[in-house]
């Protein structure tokens, strides 16, 4: 357990000096904050394009709190994921390139400790961003839009968070053996494969970790509860991810 948190310290100070821990945080703050502002100034955005049809300003409804804050949420499906990928493909794949893999395994220090420590840096930029990001689309949603329910809120960040964490702890795992841009593209794809299945067969697959964002869209927009069953089966994913990246550092030779 001290070697774990020696590690993850290191990989926090590296995160500061990245600026990782600023620059994540307001991309996602960033995203947050555009739909609500987006939203509410929709009908002077559309006046000053001078190109809208005559009545259809008149017919604009402006969605409720929680419907804006649920789509908030989902900008961080796209981008928001992509930032996350990108950050996370060379946290073992540039480590093993550069042999500090290979050093630190000199050392009496398992491979499930360097893993783990990794996806807890990971995890830390990820509660980090999400949770800023979420705090300042809720603000400006309440104060644009109306009240919101507070634990609704946490609860549909929280599920959107673990479907996050899936496709970064993927990448992970990629990066384990494979190089940098491989290992973000295919954790990309993956996370793009199992939302596609998702939505195909959405009543066959609705124990998939895909299923959390419809999940959190709806405990935010109708305060349903949780299904447990895309909680279960995202924990095992990121279970197996992490023992499988442990496993696989022990490789220590990049693919020519």
């Amino acid at each position: 357990m001290r070697n774990i948190w020696t590690l993850y310290h290191k990989e926090m100070l590296e995160s500061l000096r990245s600026y990782k821990l600023i620059w994540v945080p307001v991309v996602f703050i960033i995203l947050g904050i555009m739909q609500p502002l987006t939203t509410y100034y929709m009908p002077e955005i559309l006046k000053a394009s001078g190109n809208v049809p005559p009545g259809m300003l008149e017919g604009y409804e402006m969605p409720g709190s929680a419907v804006v804050m649920a789509q908030a949420l989902g900008q961080y499906g796209t981008i928001g994921m992509l930032i996350l990928v990108l950050g996370v493909m060379n946290s073992l794949a540039g480590e093993r390139s550069g042999g500090t893999i290979e050093m630190l395994m000199a050392k009496p220090v398992a491979p499930a400790a360097i893993v783990s420590a990794k996806w807890a840096a990971q995890l830390t930029v990820l509660v980090m961003a999400l949770g800023l990001g979420a705090a300042g689309a809720a603000y400006y949603t309440e104060q644009l839009m109306g009240p919101l329910s507070w634990s609704n809120l946490a609860a549909a960040a929280g599920l959107y968070g673990l479907w996050l964490l899936c496709a970064v702890s993927l990448t992970l795992l990629f990066s384990a053996w494979l190089r940098g841009p491989a290992a973000a593209f295919l954790g990309l794809l993956a996370a793009a494969v199992m939302s596609l299945a998702h939505s195909l067969l959405p009543s066959l697959l609705d124990w998939t970790p895909a299923a959390l964002t419809a999940i959190s869209a709806e405990m935010m927009t109708k305060g349903k509860g949780l299904a447990w069953g895309p909680i279960f089966s995202a924990g095992i994913l990121i279970v197996v991810c992490v023992a499988s990246a442990s496993l696989f550092i022990r490789r220590n030779q990049l693919p020519e």
